[in-house]
Parts: structure tokens; C-alpha cells; sequence
């Protein structure tokens, strides 16, 4: 989502949008930026404002992120079906032709032919 989008989404670590106030961000998530990409996503509820401030301080965070932190919200992110088709054939790839299903059968009754 927001690849092709003009004006382009901006890298919300940079200082364009770090330098605005948190106020000026929660006003943003709420509201929306109009003639652009950017959803208004408040609704007037308290749960709503809590969670638009939970995006604040993500956002504020999000030039402090670790590999780690950023590796695991790779992973969450929802993925398409050419992603979820090339990650399946570089499984596939990495087992040696085999689809997951007959990797797993194989090394199940391997290690059931080892008991015996």
C-alpha cells in the first residue's frame, strides 16, 4: 500500500516529521492530510484518541528502531500473493526442491526409521 501514491508517503524518520510536535501528529492521524494518501482515522471516541497517541510515540520511536525491531515488524506486515508464491518457492528452493509438506514427511519418517 502507498507505493505509487502521489505526493508519496514520507519517511517518518526523517526530520520532516520528527520535527512536528506531538500534537501536530496526533492532529495529523486524526484528521488526515486532504488531497493526499494520509486517512483521517479518528472517530471522536477515547479509545480512538488512545490509540492515535500510540502512533505518536511509534512515531517517535521509529528513528530508534533496532534490526530486530524492524525485522519483526517485517514479518507482521501483510504480504501479497506474489510475496507469499516467492516465499514459498524460495522454501522450496532452500529445501532442495521439496515443497514444506514432503520436507517435514521426509524428516518425520526418518526419524521414525532411526526408532525402530
Amino acid at each position: 500500500m502507498g507505493k505509487h501514491m502521489y505526493p508519496p508517503a514520507p519517511d517518518m524518520r526523517k526530520a520532516d516529521t520528527q520535527n512536528l510536535s506531538d500534537g501536530e501528529l496526533f492532529y495529523i492521524i486524526q484528521n488526515g492530510i486532504r488531497l493526499t494518501g494520509m486517512p483521517s482515522w479518528g472517530n471522536g471516541t477515547t479509545h480512538d484518541d488512545q490509540d492515535s497517541w500510540k502512533l505518536v510515540r511509534f512515531i517517535r520511536h521509529l528513528p530508534k528502531l533496532t534490526p530486530q525491531e524492524e525485522q519483526e515488524m517485517q514479518e507482521l506486515n501483510p504480504k501479497s500473493p506474489e510475496e507469499l508464491k516467492e516465499e514459498q518457492e524460495e522454501r522450496e528452493f532452500l529445501n532442495g526442491g521439496q515443497s514444506d509438506e514432503r520436507t517435514k514427511q521426509s524428516h518425520e519418517h526418518n526419524q521414525h526409521s532411526h526408532q525402530h
